[in-house]
């Protein structure tokens, strides 16, 4: 239990059986009337947010929420396996649990892994990830038409726009938040 004084972003907490992730946070003192902590909040799970008021020094239950740094093997079937870095223990991560980060998951790849009574809530990437392109089309000189890109196929198999320069073995950089280029990488 903390009181909302405590507050801070990133903090978990349970309401009505759900876990919710502070977002942001801000203590309102009016010139009349009690203080309050106006809060905005996500659902962990379902990603949605809303906006919640709380009074000054009222208790709120928090959630411990385990974030793990943990490597992403293979998968297997509809599900992933991860290994914990430290304790070599390996887990199976639902493909709803990590939905479209599978577009940007290699095998060896570096991941956090939040946990909550034993259950994955989420998994997060790096805010940038290397991937090589493993299918492209020739760009041609001058072609412009469609803002200087072209579509890639990605190791993953996921499809991206990528400038016209790029060819087939290429590394880049993909932003795990976007789906979109983000650079290339410099051997």
């Amino acid at each position: 239990m903390a009181t909302t004084n405590d507050l801070k972003n990133g903090m978990v907490l349970k309401i009505d059986n759900q876990l919710w992730s502070v977002v942001e946070f801000q203590h309102v003192k009016p010139g009349k009337g009690p203080a309050f902590v106006r809060t905005k909040i996500k659902n962990v799970l379902s990603g949605k947010t809303i906006d919640k008021t709380f009074n000054a020094g009222v208790k709120v239950e928090t959630a411990t929420v385990d974030r793990r740094d943990m490597t992403y093997l293979y998968q297997d079937g509809d599900d992933y396996v991860f290994m914990d870095a430290a304790t070599y223990d390996q887990i199976l991560v639902t493909g709803d649990t990590v939905g479209d980060l599978k577009n940007y998951m290699v095998e060896n790849q570096s991941a956090i892994v939040s946990m909550y009574e034993g259950s994955v809530l989420y998994i997060e990437l790096p805010p940038t990830v290397e991937l090589t392109i493993s299918y492209t089309e020739p760009g041609l000189q001058g072609d412009r038409s469609n803002a200087g890109t072209k579509p890639a196929t990605l190791e993953t198999g996921y499809e991206i726009q990528v400038p016209l320069f790029l060819d087939e073995g290429a590394r880049i950089k993909v932003d795990t938040r976007t789906g979109e280029y983000a650079g290339r990488v410099n051997a």
